[in-house]
């Protein structure tokens, strides 16, 4: 018998030996790092760490056995390949130690740079590049980093050693003062953890990668996972990489480039540089960049070869890319490179900009953009008559407009947020521990840093509005003060408008006008170059989707707006908001009538006035599919509040009859549980001629319209079915009625007749209900709640929070379908629908249909269309789309 030895586990590969194709195993830097390297690009040699080697490492509290050999074999290679040793006497070695995700979480997990250095490498370091201040500034670092990352001290401790430092020396080119600074560091280091810092560079080496590994279950790195619904378990590579230095003079320096503008798309290198700088200066934002443009005057030379390796770069991944890169004493070094984090804006001028150059297809450029990114071109901006002089600018580095309660910290913001406020949260520059406030806030100000900052990047890839670098501006801390140049002093909660498309701050509520996309898309106009790459999108995804998308409609003006943002119908006409208002008095005296007489005659006031409104609802979908819905809530809600209206009568003297009568009938249909009590159907069957007269108001309307030479196609959806039974009579009683009105107009009336699914029990009956449903449209939002044993508003309000805080929840059921759950309902009940009635048609009509995953999941479940409120009809179209593409062939990342 012969056995077959598994093939061994690979835990380390050099970048020579990666591809972009391992971007799972690489994770995105090691990926990266690897296709550059293969494309030839000056990149400081390296290696990468596996995502496996981290998920074990985190799975048992300890590297596999293989680990360490594998790694000492490739630092071996890197040595041999740098001609330099880590630890070192003469010419050391420093290596780099960054973390690597799948997906991209800028900031979100550990670097610790200069590993390598002690108090010997240090003075060897000084003695080879000449320069001492340079090589003690490098430990420093080193000690910061390590002591905060690996030995967990709060990085605060170290500050007012640094700034003692600058006090006494200054920024002078020397290094008085700084072996002093050293061993201070040490000491608080030692006076934190009780330990000595580690002077042997491989246990330096060894310690970093298990604190990258670790940093993976950090709590800002878990907040980004939850908030950009990336999977727990995949685990971070770690990337380990010989260093190079941009703050050895003014012919050195580092940068980040994008191929394109990130918040326009605009064609064009663009970037920020620092001169005698190390990377983590210009991304951390702590000093203000200049343009890419300082390169080419200073380094030319650089600066022709960044460009060249640009194009370079955008041709192989035909895609926006972010590119960080140092040069040292002249000579140019690739880092890093990635797909940059745009904005909405810049998502679609690319896509749609490479799609002219022949660099995407179609389809391909459909699959860069996103529901999610359209919505946000939807949002409303300032209006330009209105905005007048500004408080502060800055660098707009993602665009929108946005007001809210000034705050000065990550807490206070989720704080306000928690409490309903709206914020913006102003730092000097942000960090990743700023993450919380950043997504609870409506826009980021920092007085620092530029369109690739931390502040910057992260804002446009959580959709915030972001001015960065807003540097005429001071804050006060303490004091919890934002001051002007002017010497206006805005304190924590006084309002303030941040527009992230001009980059201006300004006091007090700024109004707002309509989005110009949102203009275009109404209108149907062109011109613009980003309105026109979404129309091209969505005449795209509309060409390709199989799924229809309806709106959500219960006016005549509502139907004309949706229709115009490319609706394909109407899949939920709701007829209790035709109840509300001066109609209620007719809702009061169904209710209050005293025999069948009194009741017919509130009934037959109310025909004609639905009539005529769902008149005008067909007229604007004419030739579209109309889904009116039978009254669904019970009658308690268009009734005075029961406690309001007994205070009322036991305050009165002399009370009316009136209200002593209605007392009366709200009392006895009053319900502990209204939600599931006397509403839907059950209202239907158990108020004689509530069914029969707004069927009727239906038929009038059809017959109104096809007199005017219409088109109509209403549809006729009875709510809340849970038996057969139900469904049975409440049809044959709405085909009674058609077929008096027909009779009486001498129209033929053969309107669909169907039913929602929104209890658990109908879609586990749904083979049954089939046989006397033309179509079933999903609720999904009482569906939810009858699944999950919730009411929404209550729970949004009270524990949902804190289980999305807490991890138990990565979104609300409410927001994202829960297709574990409720979606198993939906599955089944339409396969056993469409086999009990092989061309049942089934559709959404719950707000989950205008949500981009949701979309997705009722592509793959076989619906025929979704129908959602008329401002989220485009991002329903544009997922549509998107999704019919998912079920194709994967389409491949290079032509």
């Amino acid at each position: 018998m012969h056995t077959t030895n598994p093939t061994p586990v690979r835990y380390v590969y050099a970048f020579a030996d990666g591809s972009r194709e391992l971007t799972a195993l690489l994770g995105g830097k090691g990926a990266g790092l690897a296709e550059m390297t293969r494309l030839g690009l000056p990149v400081p040699p390296g290696f990468t760490l596996t995502t496996e080697a981290c998920r074990r490492y985190l799975a048992t509290g300890a590297e596999p056995v293989e680990l360490g050999v594998e790694v000492a074999r490739a630092l071996a290679e890197l040595e041999r390949a740098m001609g330099r040793t880590l630890g070192g006497g003469d010419d050391p070695l420093l290596v780099s130690v960054r973390s690597g995700a799948r997906y991209s979480m800028p900031g979100m997990m550990e670097t610790i740079l200069d590993v390598g250095l002690n108090d010997t490498t240090v003075t060897a370091l000084a003695r080879t590049t000449g320069q001492d201040r340079f090589a003690w500034d490098s430990y420093r670092r080193l000690l910061q980093m390590f002591g905060h990352t690996v030995m967990g001290v709060d990085r605060a401790l170290f500050a007012p050693a640094l700034t003692r430092h600058q006090r006494a020396h200054g920024t002078g080119r020397d290094a008085t003062g700084f072996p002093e600074l050293v061993e201070e560091l040490k000491a608080i280091i030692r006076g934190e953890t009780g330990e000595d810092f580690p002077q042997d560079p491989a246990e330096q080496l060894q310690r970093a990668i298990r604190a990258v590994f670790t940093s993976w279950n950090g709590e800002r790195a878990r907040v980004y996972r939850g908030r950009h619904r990336i999977p727990d378990d995949l685990g971070t590579a770690v990337t380990v990489q010989a260093m190079v230095f941009g703050n050895l003079g003014e012919h050195s320096g580092a940068g980040v480039a994008f191929t394109r503008d990130p918040a326009t798309g605009a064609p064009g290198a663009y970037g920020d540089y620092l001169a005698n700088a190390q990377g983590e200066d210009v991304v951390a934002g702590a000093r203000d960049t200049r343009p890419l443009e300082a390169l080419r005057e200073s380094v030319p030379r650089a600066f022709r070869e960044l460009e060249a390796h640009l194009r370079t770069l955008e041709r192989h991944y035909q895609d926006l890319c972010d590119v960080e890169f140092t040069v040292e004493r002249g000579r140019l070094w690739i880092l890093q490179t990635r797909v940059g984090q745009r904005t909405a804006e810049a998502a679609f001028r690319v896509a749609y900009d490479l799609c002219d150059e022949k660099a995407l297809t179609e389809d391909e450029a459909l699959s860069r953009v996103d529901g999610a990114a359209l919505t946000r071109l939807l949002f409303p901006r300032f209006a330009s008559s209105a905005v007048g002089v500004p408080l502060a600018r800055g660098v707009p580095a993602s665009p929108g407009a946005a007001v809210g309660a000034a705050v000065f910290d990550s807490a206070a913001a989720v704080r306000h947020a928690r409490a309903g406020r709206r914020t913006v949260l102003v730092r000097r520059e942000t960090s990743p521990d700023d993450l919380p406030g950043m997504i609870a806030a409506e826009a980021v100000l920092t007085l620092r840093g530029g369109k690739t900052s931390h502040a910057a990047v992260v804002a446009r890839g959580l959709g915030k509005v972001c001015v960065c670098g807003a540097e005429s501006l001071v804050i006060d801390p303490a004091a919890r003060t934002l001051t002007a140049h002017t010497g206006v002093v805005v304190r924590e909660g006084d309002t303030i408008s941040v527009d992230g498309t001009a980059g201006t701050v300004h006091l007090g509520a700024l109004p707002t006008a309509d989005s110009t996309v949102r203009q275009s898309l109404i209108s149907g106009d062109r011109a613009d170059p980003l309105a026109s790459a979404v129309h091209r999108a969505l005449d795209h995804a509309d060409d390709v989707s199989r799924l229809e998308v309806r709106a959500n409609a219960d006016t005549p003006q509502d139907a004309a707006l949706a229709r115009r943002l490319g609706a394909r119908g109407i899949g939920l006409c709701r007829t209790e908001h035709m109840f509300l208002g001066a109609r209620r008095e007719l809702v009061e005296a169904m209710v209050l009538a005293a025999d069948e007489a009194d009741r017919r005659r509130a009934l037959d006031a109310l025909l004609p006035l639905q009539s005529r409104d769902f008149t005008g609802i067909l007229q604007a979908m004419d030739g579209l599919p109309v889904t009116i819905r039978l009254l669904d809530p019970p009658l308690h809600e268009f009734l005075p509040d029961l406690t309001d209206l007994s205070t009322r009568v036991a305050s009165s003297a002399h009370p009316s009859e009136r209200d002593r009568e209605l007392l009366a009938a709200v009392s006895r249909l009053h319900e502990r549980n209204p939600m599931l009590g006397l509403r839907g159907v059950r209202l239907g069957l158990t108020v004689p001629g509530l069914v029969a007269t707004q069927v009727r108001a239906i038929g009038q309307a059809v017959a109104r319209r096809l007199s005017d030479g219409g088109s109509p196609r209403a549809e006729i959806m009875i709510p809340l079915i849970a038996t057969y039974e139900e469904l049975r009579a409440t049809r044959e009683l709405a085909e009674r009625t058609l077929a008096e009105v027909a009779a009486e107009t001498s129209r033929p009336l053969r309107l669909p007749i169907g039913t929602m699914i929104e209890l658990p029990r109908a879609a586990l009956t749904a083979g049954e209900l089939a046989q006397a449903a033309d179509f079933f449209s999903f609720g999904t939002n009482d569906l939810t709640q009858t699944t999950w044993g919730l009411s929404r508003d209550d729970a949004e309000a009270s524990f949902l929070p804190q289980y999305l805080d807490q991890g138990l929840m990565t979104v609300s059921p409410f927001e994202s379908l829960d297709e574990e759950g409720v979606g198993r309902l939906v599955t089944l009940a339409v396969r056993e629908g469409r086999a009990a009635r092989s061309r049942l048609q089934t559709g959404v009509c719950g707000e989950h249909g205008g949500d981009p995953r949701s979309v997705h999941f009722f592509h793959r479940a076989g619906l025929d269309y979704v129908s959602c409120s008329p401002f989220r009809i485009p991002a329903a179209r544009l997922e549509a789309g998107r999704a019919a593409l998912d079920s194709r062939a994967p389409i491949p990342e290079s032509r």
